[in-house]
């Protein structure tokens, strides 16, 4: 069973960037939607992304982009 979700990056080492783009594109299929706003004057990036997965998909993505440098990620599941 899909859950619909939304998954909040925080992004502030930019070498991070290229393995955040491979994940999300491994996972492409569940995307529904994706935002990445730039906060210059902090030197970071907030990137949201829509999904509907199943729970182990989105437990697995949060927690590969958590283990990478730089890198905060936070699930917020619909009920």
């Amino acid at each position: 069973m899909n859950v619909l979700a939304i998954l909040a990056i925080v992004v502030k080492d930019p070498e991070s960037t290229a393995k955040i783009n491979e994940l999300l594109h491994e996972n492409a299929k569940y995307i529904n939607g994706r935002m990445g706003i730039p906060q210059k004057e902090r030197n970071l990036s907030v990137i949201s992304v829509i999904l509907d997965s199943p729970q182990e998909v989105l437990n697995a993505l949060s927690g590969k982009l958590g283990m990478l440098k730089g890198v905060t990620s936070k699930l917020l599941l619909a009920k």
